[in-house]
């Protein structure tokens, strides 16, 4: 991994092995049993995994633009924000990401991509009519200690995972149940169980990245803290964006839930629980105190 001036994070890290190796695993044994179950279709199931794979990880800062609607912004389109994101690159002494714009009120950013040098920062309209100069570069660098830390492309990669068994059930349900016939009773037991795995397998993915994605929020405001110096600026952020979620639009909030993952902070629609054990984001109340301490130690 490229060294950068973020602080590193050495319990983020040991968290990302271990959320890749038991994901691997998974479906190390999920394929396994569809290749049992599909017989001499199993090159198939390679073919689409793998395809599939490469395409998400390859592509990923592009598919997750285009579905968030975003545009990339030249410095002369947007140069306070590109001001921005150049001094805290220069200051964490990384590459620039490409920089992008997406056209929603709902107030909030991402950043997203492979590597430092495939990387793109992704801000909403909603985020830049609401906050401060100060408040928006501790957004950013929250955003590209992501970046710099690379835990974006682990959740890039272990998400995917999550949407490919139920991609991979239907196909094999599909081939297996209407394409073939003359099957062994071994293999028609297989098939009937591909839908119970392929729901363990998601179930498990989905509280894998979420205890993933909650320390590595944290990580992200602390690393990003350190970087500027200024825990308030993130702190007012955080309050500021978290009190304005109540008042947009319940259609454009549900429009991003998908997202929650890799937003900044989560857009939740009213009714919509953030129970600990399904929430992609520590609590607000969590996330302030730490700031709140970080600050205190170096203002101490």
């Amino acid at each position: 991994m490229a060294r950068t001036r973020y602080a590193p994070d050495h319990g983020l890290t040991r968290r990302m092995v271990l959320t890749m190796f038991l994901i691997g695993l998974l479906y190390v044994v999920f394929v396994g049993v569809l290749i049992a179950a599909l017989g001499d279709a199993w090159p198939l199931v390679i073919v689409l995994v793998g395809g599939l794979f490469v395409a998400q990880f390859w592509f990923s800062d592009r598919i997750a633009a285009f579905s968030m609607g975003a545009r990339e912004v030249t410095p002369e389109q947007a140069p306070e924000l590109h001001g921005a994101v150049d001094r805290l690159c220069a200051l964490a002494d990384m590459p620039k990401p490409r920089v992008a714009i997406a056209d929603s009120d709902v107030p909030n950013a991402f950043a997203t991509g492979r590597s430092q040098h495939k990387s793109l920062v992704c801000v909403t309209t909603g985020l830049l009519r609401r906050l401060e100069p100060e408040e928006l570069e501790g957004v950013l660098a929250h955003e590209l200690s992501h970046v710099a830390h690379r835990d974006v492309a682990v959740m890039t990669v272990a998400a995917f995972l999550g949407v490919l068994a139920g991609l991979i059930t239907r196909m094999a349900l599909w081939t297996g149940l209407f394409g073939r016939a003359g099957r062994n009773n071994n293999q028609n037991v297989l098939l009937l169980l591909i839908p119970l795995i392929s729901a363990v397998v998601y179930v498990i993915s989905f509280l894998l990245t979420r205890l993933l994605s909650r320390y590595r929020e944290l990580s992200a405001d602390r690393t990003g803290a350190l970087l500027t110096g200024r825990p308030a600026a993130l702190a007012s952020a955080l309050t500021k964006v978290s009190g304005q979620m109540s008042r947009i639009p319940t259609r454009d909030l549900r429009q991003a839930e998908p997202f929650n993952a890799f937003f900044f902070a989560p857009a939740l629609s009213p009714g919509a629980s953030l129970g600990r054990l399904f929430s992609s984001h520590p609590t607000l109340e969590q996330r302030l105190d730490r700031l709140a301490k970080l600050s205190s130690q170096l203002g101490g």
